[in-house]
Formats: C-alpha cells, structure tokens, sequence
C-alpha cells in the first residue's frame, strides 16, 4: 500500500486552467538584481480598461499581481466587474506604454486588450 501512495502522489500533475479552461503557461520574467526605491515625487497614476478578462480569480487577480510586481510600480488594483486597472508607478523606471504592453503580452499574447483612459 505504502508503494502505492508514493507512485499516487508522484503522479500528480499540476495545470494552471483560466477561466475559459485553457492551460496557461506560467510566465517567466527576468529577475531585477537591484530594486530602485519609487520615490513620491515620481508617482504617476494611469487607468486601463481591460478587455478579454472573464472571471474575477483567474484573469483580473492574475493582471493585478503581475502588474503589482513589476519593476517600479507601487501599486495596481484591477477591478473585474468595471474591468478597469488602476495603476500607481514611477515614472522615472515605467511608463503608460510599458504597462500595457505588459497586460496585452499575458497568456497568449492575444487574450487581453488594454486601452488608457483619459482623465478629463
């Protein structure tokens, strides 16, 4: 029995699924050998609408923690129901144009479409 169990659980197989049930490959981005502080002075906000996102936990929580972790952004809240991106950063180490692309380039390349709104 015990040979059993350890075959059971060494033949477990882990696939991240989205919502519409497609496997996603995990992403793999360069690792930054020297984080640069985000001072105040520098903070720069943009807004994103998002579409292609179809659920709150696989697609909107996904783009929030990748943008979140990217290299000079303080913070970024992505909503699924207004499917809206709020996003704080430096702009002296980021820009609107960086940001976007980085959502459009998530999963397929294809899945996501960021479009900047402009604050009136």
């Amino acid at each position: 029995m015990k040979d059993y169990i350890k075959f059971v659980s060494l033949s477990v197989v882990l696939l991240i699924v989205s919502c519409k049930g497609e496997t996603q490959k995990e992403e793999t981005q360069p690792t930054e050998t020297k984080e640069v502080a985000i001072l105040p002075e520098n903070l720069e906000e943009v807004n994103f609408e998002i579409d292609g996102m179809t659920c709150a936990l696989g697609c909107a929580k996904m783009i929030e923690n990748k943008l979140a972790n990217a290299k000079g952004v303080d913070s970024a809240k992505v909503d699924f129901e207004t499917k809206l991106a709020y996003i704080s950063f430096d702009k002296t180490q980021q820009s609107k144009e960086e940001l976007q692309k980085r959502i459009e380039a998530l999963l397929d390349g294809n899945t996501y479409k960021a479009s900047v709104i402009i604050k009136e």
